[in-house]
């Protein structure tokens, strides 16, 4: 498996969004400046993100991203599969083309369930929590 920079940034946007969202709009622009990801690489971001029906969007000055389901709804696993697509290991492909001949497909199996459970095990609410409680320490400390 791996994880490419769509699944890391896209991983960002949504968690700004639950944070700064406050059930409303967040700007790109604002989420660019916030994250350090240029304007131009969200709106493809968030393109994938609203086809999984994971956020929506409103065009025009009082337009923007928001989440289309709770917090507490939407998984890693989600944003993850949305815009990388399923959840496979390296070479997992050819390696299934093959499983007559290799005996450790259960093994790989498993793993790939467990990897895949414990992305459904992170909910978008619990990282933006996180991020919450990041921020307060980091402002404190200030």
């Amino acid at each position: 498996m791996r994880l490419s920079t769509k699944g890391r940034y896209s991983t960002r946007l949504m968690i700004d969004i639950a944070v700064y969202g406050n059930d409303g709009f967040v700007f790109l622009k604002d989420v660019a400046r916030r994250e350090r990801i240029s304007e131009k690489y969200l709106g493809h971001l968030v393109a994938l993100l609203k086809n999984a029906g994971l956020i929506h969007t409103i065009r025009g000055p009082h337009g923007g991203v928001t989440l289309a389901k709770e917090a507490s709804e939407i998984t890693l696993k989600d944003i993850i599969l949305a815009v990388e697509g399923p959840i496979l290991l390296d070479d997992e492909e050819e390696f299934l083309e093959h499983q007559g001949v290799c005996g450790d497909l259960i093994l790989w199996k498993n793993i790939r369930e467990r990897v895949s459970g414990s992305l459904d095990s992170y909910s978008l609410e619990s990282m933006a929590l996180e991020q919450k409680r990041k921020m307060e320490e980091l402002n404190y400390a200030i």
